[in-house]
């Protein structure tokens, strides 16, 4: 196979759109943290308590994918350095460790969106259970 520079160079309007996206998840999240502890200060309700601890494992979750997906541009930036110095099998194998790395990246998103799936069935259940109370 061979790799040329236009190869990497195809990534970078990818992993620049999944940066901008993880960004997002991060201040949307930072902004729940604020509201909750806002919550939790005055109700001090277990529920907002396990959506605080829930936020901490997803805070890191997407620290780790924004620097993994860092970490996956560098490479592809490095791999076109040497490409363009002419090491051609040492650039696809820095290709090749990038692209690992954005899967590893994705990965991490994934795990991260099952959590937050996993918050928001929290909130609806406590606000099922809040609606079920007032009935009866």
């Amino acid at each position: 196979m061979e790799l040329t520079l236009t190869t990497p160079g195809l990534l970078f309007p990818a992993l620049s759109l999944l940066l901008l996206a993880y960004t997002n998840r991060f201040m949307a999240t930072a902004s729940l943290i604020r509201d909750l502890k806002n919550r939790y200060t005055t109700t001090h309700s277990e529920l907002v308590l396990g959506q605080i601890k829930n936020l901490r494992v997803r805070l890191l979750l997407i620290r780790n994918m924004q620097a993994i997906g860092i970490a996956s541009l560098f490479g592809c930036v490095l791999c076109m350095f040497v490409l363009f110095a002419g090491y051609n099998t040492v650039g696809k194998y820095v290709f090749g460790f990038s692209l690992f790395l954005l899967m590893v990246s994705l990965g991490l998103a994934l795990r991260e969106i099952q959590i937050s799936v996993k918050a928001l069935k929290l909130e609806l259940n406590d606000m099922e259970e809040e609606a079920g109370a007032e009935l009866m």
